[in-house]
């Protein structure tokens, strides 16, 4: 069993993995910024380094800093969360060399999932469903216009590298495909450094759903079931749910399986998700994230499974102690992420200080965060202040009990997204089931 972690991340994600450590009896080391000297995962931790100045770049992105830090603590490994480096092949491989263990997949399967177009050449040999797109990186916008023409208007530009949406256009036609093309290269460059492209087949307004995996060094492959993150803004996003609803068990089940071969196919370890678009009763492979979710714990809820404890115990060289057989799906969970953001100024983030937090509870009811009244959130990073997550036994129950925690919960200080995310949760067609990603598009939403 491992002895001592350092967590190379911030915020919420970090308090969530100190929590489960130290339940483990795991010790925990925290890392933190100049701008993070107050923030609750450095006060939870059993000692706190610090890394840098502010900006990400000069610490939470510092490899050297993590490992400095590492060695002067005695960690025997590195959980890096979620965003930063938790995808980073090269970091993963320094650990490594550092006599560290990464506490995640290994670099090899972060590089071929990690790439998209490898992704995708990987998840065709695999026998996974891929959506109908070019088997290899777009050069020019004379190239993409002839793919184009093969795939079908619309089509997407996508980024080969990283995610959230970035480097990502789309295009109705040769006209817009010759505009966005040079855009999506400039923009994959500077958000990833890294300007290769691809064209897809744009699917108009399908469902976005993710099966959570587990797997141990053994080849041993645990389905968690799944989640439909459909309702996004930006290609973010907003409210997550699990089980997915609304779809046949014979679809969830071909999905499940596409999965565990896609983790297969890369002889993954610890825990990962593997996204899907659905359109018309038919799944495509969208992309691998081989790190924990964001939304991982509308999953545990549901399944009754710590992902955070099974990724450990993976990264320890432990058998899963887990069989198919052993996951139960019970009721539904919903998860809201409520941000520092002012929707009504477009979404402008919103740091500060917060003057007040009360924070929902009652049955039923999860918060993941690591904001207090007092503390400042910072410009530099993230705006995530909060995860609303809820338990239902059945959907309904979960939605009326999400209303009821949104409208419990009161930050001053600071703009926050909850009264936004009231609004989508309480419209018609998502109490119905009847929602795609274009859920935005077709009803605006007032609040």
């Amino acid at each position: 069993m491992l002895k001592k972690v350092l967590i190379a991340n911030r915020g919420e994600i970090a308090v969530r993995i100190i929590r489960t450590c130290r339940e483990m009896g795991i010790r925990t080391v925290a890392v933190y910024s100049t701008a993070d000297r107050t923030a609750l995962h450095v006060r939870l931790a059993d000692e706190a380094w610090c890394i840098g100045a502010a900006p990400a770049a000069a610490s939470y992105l510092n490899q050297a800093a993590l490992l400095a830090a590492a060695r002067a603590a005695g960690a025997d490994a590195v959980h890096p969360g979620y965003g930063f480096l938790a995808e980073n092949a090269d970091f993963a491989e320094l650990c490594a060399q550092q006599g560290l263990i990464f506490i995640g997949p290994s670099p090899e399967a972060i590089r071929r999932m990690g790439d998209k177009d490898t992704a995708r050449q990987t998840m065709l040999q695999a026998g996974v469903p891929v959506v109908p797109g070019t088997d290899h990186l777009i050069e020019t916008a004379e190239e993409a216009a002839s793919e184009a023409r093969r795939i079908g208007y619309p089509v997407l530009v996508k980024a080969t590298a990283g995610g959230g949406g970035k480097g990502m256009k789309e295009a109705a036609d040769e006209n817009e495909l010759r505009r966005v093309f040079p855009q999506a290269r400039q923009e994959a460059a500077a958000a990833f450094g890294d300007s290769g492209v691809y064209l897809e087949k744009y699917l108009q307004n399908p469902r976005h759903i993710e099966v959570q995996l587990a797997a141990d060094n053994y080849g041993h492959v645990v389905c968690l079931s799944n989640r439909d993150c459909s309702v996004q803004r930006r290609h973010q996003k907003l409210v997550e749910e699990a089980p997915a609803a609304h779809i046949s068990d014979s679809l969830r089940h071909r999905m499940e399986q596409a999965a565990v071969a896609a983790a297969q196919a890369v002889q993954y370890s610890g825990a990962g998700t593997v996204e899907f678009l659905v359109e018309y009763n038919k799944f495509y492979f969208l992309e691998m994230n081989t790190r924990v979710q964001v939304e991982h714990p509308v999953t545990e809820w549901v399944t009754g499974v710590d992902i955070v404890a099974l990724q450990l115990m993976a990264a320890a060289g432990d058998t899963l102690p887990l069989l198919p057989k052993d996951i139960r799906v019970h009721g539904c969970a919903l998860e809201c992420r409520i941000n520092a953001e002012d929707p009504a100024k477009n979404f402008l983030p919103s740091p500060g200080t917060i003057t007040r937090c009360r924070l929902p509870g009652g049955f039923g009811v999860r918060v993941d965060s690591a904001a207090y009244p007092g503390y400042t959130i910072p410009p530099y990073y993230d705006s995530l202040i909060a995860k609303i997550i809820v338990w239902g036994r059945t959907r309904e129950e979960a939605i009326r009990r999400m209303q009821r925690a949104l409208g419990e919960m009161e930050i001053a200080g600071v703009q926050t997204t909850a009264a936004f995310q009231l609004a989508v949760i309480s419209h018609p067609a998502f109490i119905q089931g009847d929602f795609d990603t274009g859920f935005l598009t077709k009803h605006p939403l007032e609040f």
